[in-house]
């Protein structure tokens, strides 16, 4: 069963898990240890998931990297993806909080610049790294990858 990679795919803890599909944290660690789930169980975790009560039972995740929605995405975008099942879920919490640091040290180098040219250097490279920060930040707006907000124009469940 699939329970827990789906679970990680989304961000969620399994305390969040139990409170979005109304049963009890146990259940979630008992299924997703290998117990069997009952029927009705499934149909909680399927909602809470927005999945079918099959996906459930699938033994691996795959993603189709033949399907339209995939070759859709550019090139970034994917392997950004790709990292995300090496659990390096991109957050835009975390894309933001790069991009300020490296203009702030960024522009930091860049004063010491008057000093050395190898921190000038330094400074335009982790500038240069801001402003490449902030496409991915626009892009994971655009195509709503962000693991922690919704898309543009979407709602968050509460």
């Amino acid at each position: 069963m699939i329970l827990k990679q789906l679970r990680l795919s989304r961000h969620l803890s399994q305390e969040q898990l139990a409170q979005m599909s109304g049963l009890n944290v146990r259940t979630i660690q008992r299924i997703e240890s290998g117990h069997k789930a009952s029927v009705e169980s499934l149909k909680c975790l399927a909602a809470a998931l927005d999945v079918e009560v099959s996906t459930l039972n699938e033994e691996n995740f795959v993603i189709d990297k033949h399907a339209h929605n995939w070759q859709a995405l550019p090139l970034w975008l994917r392997c950004w993806f790709g990292f995300g099942f090496l659990h390096m879920h991109p957050t835009r919490r975390v894309a933001k909080r790069i991009e300020t640091m490296s203009h702030a040290t960024g522009f930091l180098f860049c004063l010491l610049g008057f000093v050395s040219e190898a921190a000038l250097a330094g400074g335009l490279i982790m500038l240069a790294t801001a402003y490449l920060f902030y496409l991915f930040s626009w892009q994971g707006d655009r195509y709503g990858i962000w693991f922690d907000t919704p898309a543009p124009g979407e709602r968050q469940s509460a």
